[in-house]
């Protein structure tokens, strides 16, 4: 059956290539059960388990090599013009391929700075290498992270729906467990709910299951890429969240926070509601910036200057990232200019990418106040895929 959204990024990847005046992509992969090529999902959307080669080259040929019993996948996925089968080894008919069209350039998918523009591993970038002994090809092979980068980033309306979709799923399970949630429960039994809740509906997780929902009531509870604990619920103090489901294979990613009040209480103490006030009005500020061209490291000192000048320390995380077929989706973040990014914050926002806006801060004796909402940049600028918490949710 053809595969409508791999035969579009299948055309756009062709336009980024004319774009950056790259004669050819070469996504060279084997028994990706062992660990898939991220790109494989855009390209071609199945596993492969010889040695594959997918070729796209600038001036519109389509053409992928592959051993016999996966040869059917791509021909009937309607990406590709020429699908040719092998038995013995993949060498052949690639070098003819190569030789036929001669191009001078050949992107190939490594990457310093980005996890998902690096899936050609070392060992088979080497057998590559060595198919290509004796021939100009060697010295014509450079970094397919620009392609990578453009064609994960620039999402297509097909994308984008499913991303709305996602978050709405996402904004109905969060509504839920509102409801569900109550004082004296411990962070275990609601992370299990929101579980329940998402397998009856047959999805998963955006990230890893044992950390998403992250669920951290109070204060003394640790904040981070780990799962519910056996803290409680108490009056008096916030119950935080961080949850994303994938469906259609495309992902959400969104924080939100609640407060119990405590005896006595008819509405949130001052200090909770000056830091959710600051929160929103960080991820606002950043949205309102957010428009093509601009940096990533610029849209993050635009939130970080509103968490500090409301005289709260500056959070040690970026701003935001880009979400799609996975929560973190690589290419540009919103993020200081640390060593860890590398390269990514100086890299300009485009329309078509979709970023989750994360800005958060600690609450003295209250917990964390951390939001996370998911933002399309647009033409002319940025919006909301999805309603933003506006307002904190007490009980």
């Amino acid at each position: 059956m053809p595969n409508t959204l791999v035969q579009e990024k299948v055309a756009q990847s062709i336009a980024i290539l004319n774009e950056l005046n790259i004669d050819c992509w070469l996504t060279f992969a084997r028994e990706s059960a062992a660990g898939i090529d991220p790109v494989l999902h855009l390209i071609y959307g199945h596993h492969v388990t010889w040695q594959s080669a997918f070729l796209l080259f600038r001036t519109g040929e389509r053409i992928a090599i592959l051993g016999r019993y996966d040869a059917d996948n791509a021909r009937n996925s309607g990406a590709y013009d020429e699908v040719i089968g092998y038995d013995q080894g993949v060498s052949g008919p690639l070098l003819e391929v190569l030789r036929r069209l001669n191009p001078q350039q050949i992107a190939l998918n490594y990457s310093v700075n980005d996890a998902h523009a690096d899936g050609l591993g070392h060992g088979l970038y080497l057998q590559l290498l060595d198919y290509f002994r004796d021939t100009p090809f060697t010295e014509r092979v450079i970094s397919a992270e620009p392609i990578v980068i453009r064609l994960r980033g620039r999402k297509t309306a097909v994308e984008v729906e499913r991303i709305r979709q996602a978050i709405r799923t996402t904004f109905e399970l969060y509504n839920r467990t509102y409801e569900f949630a109550d004082a004296g429960m411990p962070e275990r039994q609601i992370g299990a709910y929101m579980h329940e809740q998402m397998d009856a509906l047959g999805l998963e997780t955006s990230w890893e299951r044992a950390s998403c929902p992250a669920v951290n009531a109070g204060p003394d509870t640790p904040i981070g890429h780990l799962g519910p604990g056996d803290m409680r619920v108490a009056t008096g103090q916030l119950l935080h969240f961080d949850f994303g489901l994938c469906e259609e294979e495309y992902c959400s990613d969104i924080q939100r926070v609640m407060y119990f009040l405590a005896e006595g209480e008819r509405q949130p103490p001052a200090p909770v509601q000056r830091a959710f006030d600051t929160v929103t009005r960080a991820i606002q500020a950043a949205v309102d910036f957010m428009r093509p061209g601009v940096l990533g490291y610029e849209v993050d000192a635009v939130a970080r200057k509103v968490i500090t000048d409301a005289g709260y320390p500056e959070f040690r995380y970026a701003t935001g990232h880009q979400v799609g077929r996975s929560a973190h989706d690589g290419g540009g973040v919103l993020a200081p200019l640390w060593e860890r990014y590398g390269d990514t914050p100086r890299m300009a926002l485009e329309a078509g990418q979709v970023y989750a806006v994360e800005p958060g801060l600690f609450v003295e004796g209250y917990g964390y106040m951390g939001i996370e909402e998911n933002v399309l940049v647009t033409e002319t600028g940025a919006e909301f895929l999805g309603e933003p918490q506006r307002e904190l949710v007490v009980k």
